[in-house]
C-alpha cells in the first residue's frame, strides 16, 4: 500500500483543489406552465416532459380505479364496525328518549306549579 513519505504542504494542496468549483445548475422554462425547470427533468408544477403528460399526477385521472374484492377477514372487520355504529345510533336514540322524558317530567311539574299558584289565589 503506498504512503506518502511527506506531508502536502497548503499551496499545493490549495492548487490541487482550485478546480472544485461551485456551479450553477442549467435551468429552462417548461413549455406548457412556464415555470422554471431542471433540463431534462420532468416539471414539477404540471408534470409534464417536453410537452407531454408524464406525472402520476395526470394519470391517476385517466387510470379507473378497480376495486379488489374484499377478503373474509374484512368482511368479519366490516360486521364488527357495522355492529358498533348501530350500538352507537342505538345508543344514542336511547338519550334522546330519556331527554324527552325529562322535558315532559319538567313541563308536568311547571303545570303543577301553576295550578298551585292559581288556587291559592
Amino acid at each position: 500500500m503506498a504512503v506518502p513519505k511527506k506531508r502536502t504542504g497548503h499551496s499545493a494542496q490549495g492548487h490541487r483543489r482550485s478546480n472544485w468549483k461551485a456551479t450553477t445548475p442549467e435551468t429552462t422554462k417548461c413549455p406548457t406552465c412556464g415555470a422554471t425547470v431542471l433540463t431534462h427533468t420532468v416539471c414539477t408544477e404540471c408534470g409534464n416532459y417536453k410537452g407531454k403528460p408524464v406525472s402520476l399526477k395526470d394519470r391517476k385521472e385517466e387510470v379507473v380505479k378497480e376495486e379488489k374484492p374484499a377478503k373474509k377477514s374484512t368482511k368479519k372487520a366490516a360486521e364488527t364496525k357495522e355492529e358498533t355504529v348501530e350500538t352507537k345510533v342505538e345508543a344514542k336514540e336511547e338519550v334522546k328518549e330519556a331527554e324527552k322524558v325529562e322535558e315532559v317530567k319538567a313541563e308536568e311539574e311547571v303545570k303543577a306549579e301553576e295550578s298551585e299558584e292559581k288556587e291559592e289565589k
